[in-house]
C-alpha cells in the first residue's frame, strides 16, 4: 500500500512539471504575440534619411496593419499593407510583394486576385503590399506628369520605404522582392539600383529589356496607351539616355548575388484559359480578351525573358527559371509563379 508520503509527494511533481508546463506555453504566447497589435502602436517612429515618414497606421485584424507613408521625394503619402509573421518574439524578414501596372489602386491585386497572403501566411516573414503609382514602371520620372503626377518610386522602394518598415516593424533587415508584368521588370531595376537591398528577385512575366524598340513600344503602351502618361515626362525622348540608364538587360551585372527567380508562359491558352473559370476574366468576351491580348502580351514578354536568360548566361550570374508550354498574361499562372519562387526567395529572406 502506498503511503500518504508518497502520495504527496507525487502530487508535489506531477503540480510542479504542469505549472512548469503552462509557464513556458504561457511565456511561448506572450513572445509570439505582436506587440503593434496588442499596443496599436508601431514599435518607432521613424523618419527615412529625406525625411519620409508613417503618417499614421490601422489596425485591420490581428494580422494585417496599413500604414500611410509620406514620400518626401514625392510629396505624396501612400498608403502600405503589411501582413505580420505569425510570431514576432524575434526581428523576421521581408518580402515586398508589387503589383502589377494598376499599381494595387484598382482590383487587379495580389490580395483581390489570388490567394497569395494565404499562402504567405504561415511563412513567418512580413509582406509588405505597397500601393500606388499606377502605370509609372515603378521608376524616378524627370518631369511631374500631368496626368500621373510625380513620380519618384525609385527613391521611395530604396531609400524611404525600406527603413521605415525595418524601424516601425523591427524586421532582419533581409528582404526580397517579386513583381509580375510591369512590376516584374521594376524588380529588376530597383534590385539593380541598390545592391544588397533586395536579397532575392522574382519576375513574373516581365520585360526587362527597355530601352531596344520591344522594349520602349511595351514601356509606350503601359504608360501612354493604357495609362494616359506621358513617357517624355518618364525617361525624355526615347534616345534620351535615360532610357538605358533604367534598363535592367543593360546592367545586369548589378544582379550578380542576388537569388533570381524568372518564370513566363508562352502565351498559348492554357489551364485557366476557361469560361467564367476562377482566374478568367468573365464572359466570352473576357475570356476572347485573355487568350488574344493575354496571349499575345505574355508572347512579348517571353521573348524578353528568354533574353535575360540569355543575358545572365552570358554573364555567369545563375537564376532558376520556370518557362511554360502555355498560359497567358493573366493571374492563376502568377499565383502559380509566386508559389515556385517561394524556395529562392526564402533563400535571400532566411540567409
Amino acid at each position: 500500500m502506498i503511503d500518504r508520503t508518497s502520495i504527496r509527494v507525487a502530487l508535489v511533481v506531477v503540480l510542479t512539471a504542469l505549472v512548469a508546463t503552462l509557464s513556458v506555453a504561457w511565456g511561448t504566447a506572450r513572445a509570439a504575440a505582436d506587440p503593434i497589435i496588442e499596443t496599436g502602436e508601431l514599435l518607432a517612429a521613424p523618419t527615412a534619411p529625406d525625411g519620409s515618414y508613417i503618417d499614421h497606421m490601422q489596425i485591420v485584424d490581428d494580422r494585417n496593419i496599413r500604414i500611410w507613408v509620406h514620400s518626401t521625394a514625392m510629396n505624396t503619402t501612400f498608403p502600405v499593407d503589411v501582413l505580420r509573421p505569425t510570431d514576432t518574439s524575434v526581428p523576421r524578414p521581408t518580402l515586398y510583394l508589387l503589383n502589377g501596372a494598376g499599381g494595387g489602386v484598382d482590383d487587379a491585386s495580389w490580395q483581390k486576385k489570388t490567394d497569395a497572403l494565404t499562402f504567405l501566411s504561415d511563412k513567418n516573414i512580413n509582406v509588405v503590399q505597397p500601393i500606388g503609382g499606377p502605370w509609372s514602371y515603378y521608376t524616378d520620372w524627370i518631369k511631374n506628369d500631368p496626368v500621373l503626377g510625380p513620380n519618384k518610386w525609385k527613391t521611395y522602394f530604396t531609400e524611404e520605404l525600406p527603413p521605415l518598415i525595418d524601424a516601425a516593424f523591427g524586421t532582419s533587415k533581409h528582404n526580397a522582392i517579386a513583381g509580375l508584368s510591369t512590376s516584374a521588370t521594376a524588380v529588376f531595376a530597383l534590385a539593380i539600383a541598390k545592391p544588397g537591398l533586395y536579397k532575392s528577385v522574382a519576375s513574373y512575366s516581365g520585360c526587362a529589356q527597355t530601352s531596344d524598340p520591344l522594349g520602349q513600344q511595351f514601356v509606350k503602351l503601359t504608360v501612354e496607351t493604357w495609362g494616359g502618361g506621358n513617357t517624355l515626362n518618364m525617361w525624355g525622348p526615347l534616345d534620351d539616355p535615360n532610357w538605358a540608364a533604367n534598363d535592367p538587360y543593360l546592367h545586369a551585372e548589378a544582379l550578380r548575388g542576388a537569388n533570381l527567380y524568372i518564370s513566363n508562359g508562352s502565351g498559348l491558352p492554357g489551364q485557366y484559359e476557361t469560361l467564367n473559370g476562377p482566374y478568367t476574366i468573365p464572359g466570352p468576351y473576357g475570356l476572347a480578351n485573355q487568350v488574344v491580348v493575354g496571349g499575345v502580351i505574355e508572347a512579348a514578354t517571353n521573348y524578353c525573358a528568354h533574353n535575360m536568360q540569355t543575358r545572365l548566361n552570358e554573364l555567369g550570374i545563375p537564376a532558376t527559371y520556370s518557362f511554360r508550354d502555355t498560359g497567358t498574361h493573366s493571374w492563376g499562372y502568377w499565383k502559380d509563379d509566386l508559389k515556385a519562387s517561394w524556395a529562392v526567395l526564402a533563400k535571400g529572406l532566411f540567409c
